[in-house]
């Protein structure tokens, strides 16, 4: 027999599933149940909101971080309400924005679905399978519990970071190699003067450097990606979307480019950023995908998104404070270079590398090395055990571009036959392959919120449905 026997399951407690969860019961207030199956000790937080590290700051300010969207300054009001920016001063910017810990937005979210009372279930466990049974599926977890439910959405993380294979096999025992810096407690081995190679220049890079800061690391750090850009940080005054790309959208990568820069170069005749163009089509951004036939989208995918991550995908002041005062002291060294090969003497570890416009070839002794490559994308199939069944089972299956998971238009996934499974939905960013832009926050929650509306109206439409919600939640 089931443990739970509910209408509604939702596999991953992070913030896609919070949400999900959470505008699902606004939308059925009738519902009495949903169950979210996660792991950690608490709902809400999921590995971008758990982390205990001050240092490590929301992205964008606080007016843009909200469970509801059409309430922009949700949080930011709960921030003030509560006083939660009492102990971090410097959270408070003096152009008026807000940039906390990641740890208070996870707080925020925890306490509004705590508020929901015993309408959320939390079953502490990580789901292992999930299987078709009847008209719904049964989900069994890691500690053996089974969960039957007639609807299920995947909020399922991304895969851990996947190291260069030169690196996991030459420093694999290695005590200062870190292939996971969201591990707690992973950059603790880090020395104060340790030279550190950090792999990755991007957002990751960016949190580890400002966590080495705070733990006291004084040492030179270089860090190298394929094209060594790095992450830009936010205009210096609030501004609106400006352009269009949603009328008549392009239909190649290049016509798409040629619009963004014409509309980057209007913008500044009007005195405006190109963050405000960026925005625009972070905006419109599920329009211009779907406009683009899948070979653009590759072909977006091989030559932009590095660009796009650094443009679209901003560091909080704080943050770039701390990389700017490293570059400016000479412990900070940003590379467009490739690794070659590495080896060990001792705890020394040789790094060859190549410089990408140069070609120059160096070799270089590094005392640490750490990984910021960010999530294995194309892996979460492999790595995810629920994923992994589903995909044995025929019930979903990656997306061509190996992002995540496919989906159909309504956010059910596509399974082995290329048809929608019923009543099998994906929330959170491995839909983004299928639906565009879905990394950002703003994004993920109205993301949820469409999921929501999808799972409410099934349930609305299947009154044998509905009618078991009661007696599941009275069972």
């Amino acid at each position: 027999m089931p443990d739970l026997h509910v209408p509604v399951a939702i596999i991953g407690g992070g913030f896609s599933g919070a949400a999900v969860a959470w505008h699902l019961l606004r939308l059925r207030p009738q519902l009495e149940q949903v169950v979210l199956i996660e792991p950690r000790a608490e709902l809400g937080r999921g590995l971008a909101y758990s982390a205990a590290d001050p240092s490590h700051r929301i992205n964008v300010p606080a007016t843009r971080m909200s469970l509801i969207p059409d309430q922009p300054t949700h949080f930011n009001d709960w921030l003030e309400s509560t006083g939660a920016l009492d102990a971090d001063p410097a959270a408070r910017r003096s152009e008026g924005r807000n940039f906390p810990a990641r740890a208070v937005f996870g707080t925020y979210v925890a306490e509004h679905l705590a508020a929901l009372g015993p309408r959320v279930t939390h079953v502490v466990a990580a789901a292992e399978t999930v299987e078709a049974r009847g008209d719904g599926y049964r989900i069994r977890t890691g500690d053996g519990a089974i969960i039957e439910a007639g609807l299920v959405v995947l909020a399922v993380a991304h895969a851990p970071p996947s190291p260069p294979s030169a690196l996991a096999r030459a420093l694999a025992t290695h005590p200062r190699f870190v292939p996971d810096p969201w591990q707690a407690g992973a950059l603790e081995a880090v020395r104060p003067d340790d030279r550190v190679l950090i792999v990755g220049t991007g957002l990751t890079m960016a949190d580890i450097v400002a966590s080495l800061e705070r733990l006291g690391h004084r040492g030179e750090i270089v860090a190298l990606s394929r094209r060594g850009l790095r992450s830009r940080g936010h205009p210096a005054q609030a501004h609106d979307p400006f352009g269009d790309f949603a009328t008549d959208p392009a239909r190649t990568a290049g016509a798409l480019v040629t619009r963004i820069r014409a509309a980057v170069a209007q913008a500044g005749e009007a005195g405006q950023s190109w963050h405000c163009v960026l925005d625009q089509v972070r905006l419109q951004g599920s329009l211009i995908w779907n406009a683009l036939p899948p070979p653009e989208r590759a072909r977006l995918l091989r030559h932009l998104r590095p660009f796009w991550d650094v443009h679209r995908f901003r560091i909080a002041p704080q943050v770039e404070e701390v990389l700017d005062r490293r570059i400016a002291l000479g412990t900070l060294d940003l590379r467009a270079a490739s690794l070659r090969e590495v080896t060990v003497q001792g705890e020394t570890i040789l790094v060859t590398l190549r410089a990408r416009h140069t070609g120059e070839v160096t070799r270089e002794a590094f005392d640490a090395v750490i990984t910021a490559t960010g999530p294995a994308h194309g892996r979460v199939f492999a790595d995810n055990p629920v994923l992994a069944s589903l995909e044995r089972a025929g019930l979903a299956r990656p997306d061509t571009l190996r992002l995540g998971i496919e989906v159909a238009p309504d956010g059910r996934c596509i399974g082995a036959a290329g048809v929608p499974t019923p009543g099998l939905y994906v929330a959170g960013p491995l839909a983004r392959g299928t639906v565009g832009e879905l990394m950002g926050l703003p994004d993920v929650t109205n993301y949820a919120i469409r999921i929501a509306g999808e799972v409410a109206a099934r349930l609305g439409a299947d009154e044998g449905l509905v009618g078991a919600a009661r007696l599941y939640a009275s069972a």
